[in-house]
């Protein structure tokens, strides 16, 4: 990798990893439409330790207090909002976990292929309109949620896993369809990436320590800190100003971008 893969990537990476516009469908685009090699485990996992630590980041407030109340419901001092909200980004893990290990194979083989993506791109797309349609301006917050909702986000959080899919987009619109506001779907799926991105970077991390591949440090550092940053700026910006312009932008932008890629399908680039 050259240091223009490099900058582009991590910033692309720290963009698309909150937005819900699917990373994955910009990973394999724009390499491909520039004729980049692929740009190594070890920068994968760069990446996410940099998005990892712009969510924690920007939330570290939220999380220091959920902690605070979830080691008090297990000491038996009752359930408040914050261990709630504790409990539901913990239990919400779950499926996703499950169906990464049950399904790992899958998920790294023929659901990789460019068709699916561009199909699951689209088609999560439009669901992410209807949802969108369907909100109410005086939805629930996260703190708001009941069991019921954080399993059926949790569950369509496992959706994630198809390639162009979009954990960000699924989760937001399994939340807005659940009755949240559109900040308090986009707050809870921000949450809840945080166990996905360290259950991923670690598998990640555990598969490049097995390895024997030389590591370029300055690369890495530079991947981890623009990530960072792109990505502490778009949750920043995101959540600001969701609540105006709703999610059709980003539905449009799908939209486009899958037409794209069954265009690139079509004329045998992809």
């Amino acid at each position: 990798m050259d240091w223009i893969q490099t900058t582009v990537l991590a910033l692309l990476q720290g963009v698309t990893e909150f937005l819900p516009i699917s990373s994955s469908a910009h990973l394999i685009l724009v390499p491909v439409l520039l004729g980049w090699p692929d740009q190594g485990l070890a920068f994968d996992v760069a990446v996410h330790v940099g998005t990892l630590l712009a969510v924690v980041t920007y939330f570290r407030d939220e999380l220091l207090q959920m902690a605070r109340a979830w080691f008090g419901s297990l000491a038996g001092r009752g359930m408040n909002a914050d261990a709630r909200l504790a409990w539901g980004v913990l239990l919400g893990t779950i499926p996703v976990g499950l169906a990464g290990l049950a399904f790992k194979d899958l998920v790294e083989g023929s659901l990789r292929g460019a068709g699916v993506i561009a199909a699951t791109t689209i088609g999560f797309g439009l669901l992410l309109g209807v949802a969108d349609r369907m909100a109410r301006a005086e939805g629930r917050s996260e703190h708001q949620l009941g069991w019921r909702d954080v399993a059926v986000i949790g569950l369509a959080q496992a959706l994630a896993l198809i390639p162009g899919t979009s954990r960000s987009g699924i989760t937001m619109t399994a939340g807005l369809f659940m009755g949240l506001s559109r900040e308090g779907a986009a707050r809870f799926s921000f949450l809840l990436s945080i166990p996905v991105i360290v259950l991923a970077g670690g598998l990640e991390a555990l598969e490049l320590i097995e390895g024997s591949a030389p590591v370029a440090w300055g690369e890495l550092v530079a991947g981890v800190l623009l990530s960072f940053v792109s990505a502490l700026l778009v949750i920043h910006f995101f959540l600001r100003i969701i609540a105006r312009m709703g999610m059709m932008p980003f539905v449009v932008y799908r939209l486009l971008l899958g037409v794209v890629l069954a265009g690139l399908i079509l004329a045998g680039r992809l």
